[in-house]
């Protein structure tokens, strides 16, 4: 591949249920590897043994100047990598789901789950409160932007990041194992990018309750990686040249119709 090229580290954990042995684990494995963006996947900070409840998650949030966030972002600037990981973030009185991006020390974005999980017998709205606004980032020559795990689902924010111009999506998750979930967790992947000339990359957990399968999408709509049910870190090169190509084979920004849309909306604002 030419053009301009980012290595990415995917990392597919099963997260302990202690923040701060996930802490721990997840600052052994930066340490261990030299990539330009090193990814987390949803619920970084833990999961307890059985559901996710509202004790545990207000018990470990923490702001963004907590002890857990705060050394993840100082080890960015130590080893000078980029890393996108994910937090229960404590502002005010609300807990979000969130994802962080940090570089060499610095934070370029803070992407807050507007999706909350109110499906399969889940509801993560009773323990969230939900974002509402996309977060993009520039990350050398690309602009990178941020999802969480259920956002996936939702087509719309996707396509709002397409016509600000992104290139990589990027979409930390805890995807709950089930009856054809991995199949919904291919193809909706695969669709993000395909209909937004973007790169999708999907980075979750494994383990009992979760499916594995991290996976890299090309902008064409096709897997170029896919990390399997293991724990494991994986590295992969994203290409400029690649984007570029897709963009001139499938202009999707160009032949789509925004302003018919719009209308389409208008037309039926509340049905």
């Amino acid at each position: 591949m030419s053009g301009e090229i980012v290595n990415i580290l995917l990392n597919q954990i099963n997260v302990y249920e202690e923040k701060e042995k996930n802490l721990e684990k997840v600052l052994g494995i930066i340490d261990k590897h030299d990539s330009d963006l090193i990814i987390f996947p949803e619920y970084t900070m833990g999961v307890p043994k059985g559901k996710l409840t509202k004790e545990y998650v207000w018990k470990n949030a923490e702001p963004l100047d907590g002890e857990f966030i705060t050394r993840i972002i100082d080890k960015s600037e130590e080893k000078g990598d980029a890393i996108i990981f994910t937090a229960y973030l404590k502002e005010d009185l609300r807990v979000y789901n969130a994802a962080i991006f940090a570089d060499r020390g610095r934070i370029l974005g803070v992407y807050k789950k507007i999706h909350l999980f109110d499906a399969f017998g889940f509801r993560e709205s009773e323990i969230f409160s939900h974002g509402s606004e996309l977060t993009l980032s520039t990350y050398k020559q690309f602009k990178i932007g941020l999802a969480v795990c259920f956002d996936i689902r939702f087509p719309e924010i996707f396509r709002a990041m397409m016509y600000e111009n992104v290139d990589i999506i990027i979409v930390p998750a805890a995807w709950y194992r089930g009856k054809y979930k991995i199949l919904q967790w291919y193809s909706l992947a695969l669709s993000r990018a395909h209909e937004n000339n973007a790169y999708v990359i999907m980075v979750n957990q494994t383990g009992e309750k979760f499916t594995g399968h991290s996976l890299v999408a090309s902008p064409l709509g096709y897997i170029l990686l896919d990390l399997g049910e293991e724990e494991k870190s994986v590295s992969f090169e994203l290409s400029s040249e690649e984007i570029s190509i897709s963009r001139k084979t499938l202009p999707m920004k160009q032949l789509s119709k925004r302003d018919l849309y719009i209308s389409f909306y208008r037309k039926n604002p509340k049905s």
